[in-house]
């Protein structure tokens, strides 16, 4: 099984090249660059320019919010400065941050980001073979690429593109034409991944003829640490993030699966209200357990494995703490990796 570790949205550029060599020291297979306060591809680049061997998975980057052009250029450009070491995840984000947060324009999000991703991989075969592009779709129209623009012919590794998915129709869509597919942490459980997400990745593959689904990479919620009062104080930030994820809309099946109905509408009744630091005490500590990988670090990989090791090609730790960990988290990193992954699926149709 793969282990990826997330970087801290929160964590300045300046830390970006340290932290990224930290990652790939203890032994990570790669490093999944979230898109909140931080420009992801800006992230990613840091990473990449200062380590030789890590991945740097987008996980995710807007798709909306970025023209299909741009977005290629700068994921090829990537790949090219590093070697192949760039993957291009992208996600949709919700309507409400499209339009509000960004001032841009919302429509139906599986269609279009179907269309953005086959007017990416034109404009990749483009690149790859310097010749001309046409993508002519709903909702992306890209027929121009003149000789001058092109930064083409090139045998750089064309980007693999990966989605971000919670729902059963963008999974299907992902086992269409990703690569791959990250799960969201407030959506990863289990029973969720074996009965949602592989059955509609494999309805997806079926569709587009594919022999191979793509990859699973479970980034679900991990409370770790090197003691257990770590732990302790990494399950209680958990809760803190959940409460705000859980009070949109899409992000919260999860409760709704358990019963708890109630909740989501709580949740979002504080939103309104606009009294951000309760909603912490509207999860309870029992849905905490369901949702909420908690262990040290010599106690994580036979935890990760007895849930995820049937499911999932590679699993996605929080946030690297305190450096002084480092000497008791690269064993763990190392047992991850000696973990056998569930494996790409082969389909007959």
């Amino acid at each position: 099984m793969k282990p990826y570790v997330t970087v801290d949205p929160r964590q300045p550029l300046t830390a970006v090249p340290a932290y990224a060599r930290r990652a790939e020291a203890l032994g990570f297979a790669g490093l999944h660059v979230p898109e909140t306060i931080h420009d992801s591809l800006a992230v990613a680049l840091l990473a990449l320019e200062h380590t030789t061997r890590l991945t740097v998975r987008t996980a995710v980057s807007l798709a909306f919010v970025r023209s299909p052009t741009l977005m290629a250029y700068t994921a090829w450009d990537l790949s090219v400065l590093s070697g192949g070491r760039f993957e291009l995840g992208l996600g949709t984000q919700i309507k409400q941050n499209i339009q509000d947060r960004f001032g841009m324009s919302w429509t139906e999000p599986r269609a279009r980001m179907r269309d953005y991703v086959g007017a990416l991989i034109a404009l990749f075969e483009a690149f790859r073979t310097g010749g001309p592009v046409r993508h002519e779709g709903d909702h992306y129209r890209v027929t121009r690429m003149q000789p001058y623009f092109n930064p083409g012919p090139s045998d750089a590794r064309t980007p693999p593109i990966w989605l971000g998915a919670v729902n059963a129709g963008m999974c299907h869509l992902a086992g269409e034409v990703a690569a791959g597919l990250v799960t969201h942490s407030t959506n990863s459980d289990p029973d969720y991944l074996r009965d949602v997400v592989r059955p509609a990745l494999r309805r997806g593959a079926v569709t587009a003829g594919r022999t191979d689904a793509p990859l699973l990479m479970a980034s679900t919620a991990i409370a770790t640490g090197a003691t257990d009062a770590a732990v302790a104080r990494d399950r209680e930030r958990q809760r803190r993030m959940f409460a705000f994820l859980y009070s949109t809309p899409s992000y919260a099946t999860a409760l709704r699966r358990r019963g708890r109905h109630d909740l989501p509408e709580r949740l979002r009744a504080l939103v309104r209200a606009d009294r951000w630091g309760e909603l912490p005490t509207v999860l309870d500590d029992d849905i905490l357990d369901e949702l909420i990988v908690c262990g040290r670090y010599d106690e994580l990989p036979a935890l990760l494995e007895a849930r995820f090791g049937s499911i999932a090609d590679g699993i996605v730790l929080p946030p690297l703490g305190d450096p002084s960990d480092d000497p008791l988290l690269q064993p763990c990193v190392a047992e991850l990796t000696r973990i056998r992954p569930a494996g790409p699926a082969t389909y007959s149709g």
